[in-house]
């Protein structure tokens, strides 16, 4: 990520659309069940921390990173208990076997797909969903580099326990059609 990167996205959040602030990704609510009680998560490119809320609310602490300040800012006002700090996930260290549970929602690098084995501990859950490559369908001024190819994600972490995984159109919150993956896989135990 760049300057630039930064930029953008605190102007997003500075004139926000209402469901950016206000609700959590529909994959993680309707697969609430799966969460453990307790631990830590990590949410990856937290936005505004809607995800990282709702774990909250279901007992995890969750630490929130997001290249934007404002978004960072606004996590933290909306949720005291997010340890929340503004990152470049591009040049950021994670520790070893620390996560129980770890989010990527709508933020693709690819680089950091075999990190995630080493971060989370044997049986940690990963929530992971973004836009493919069909939604320049609709969107061709979205760059290629920041999409994925067809079954992709579930190709990238074949040696993972696929709990759920999805791909395909389907409604967006603001009404919109958008082509997505969205995958839940289980770190193997050893």
């Amino acid at each position: 990520m760049s300057i630039e990167d930064r930029i953008h996205w605190n102007e997003r959040y500075r004139h926000p659309r209402r469901e950016l602030l206000t609700h959590p990704r529909q994959l993680l609510v309707e697969h609430i069940h799966l969460l453990p009680r307790h631990g830590l998560a990590l949410d990856l490119a937290m936005g505004p921390g809607r995800n990282a809320g709702l774990l909250q609310d279901r007992g995890l602490q969750v630490i929130g990173v997001d290249i934007s300040p404002l978004a960072v800012q606004r996590a933290k006002q909306s949720y005291p208990g997010l340890m929340a700090f503004v990152a470049d996930l591009t040049r950021f260290h994670l520790p070893t076997n620390y996560f129980d549970v770890l989010l990527n929602f709508y933020y693709l690098q690819r680089d950091l797909w075999g990190e995630f084995s080493r971060i989370l501990r044997p049986g940690g859950l990963l929530f992971y969903e973004t836009l493919t490559q069909d939604i320049r369908k609709v969107r061709e001024d979205i760059s290629p580099e920041y999409l994925l190819h067809h079954n992709e994600l579930k190709a990238a972490f074949s040696d993972w326990e696929i709990l759920y995984y999805q791909e395909g159109w389907r409604s967006s919150s603001h009404g919109q059609q958008k082509a997505v993956a969205s995958m839940i896989a289980r770190l193997p135990n050893g």
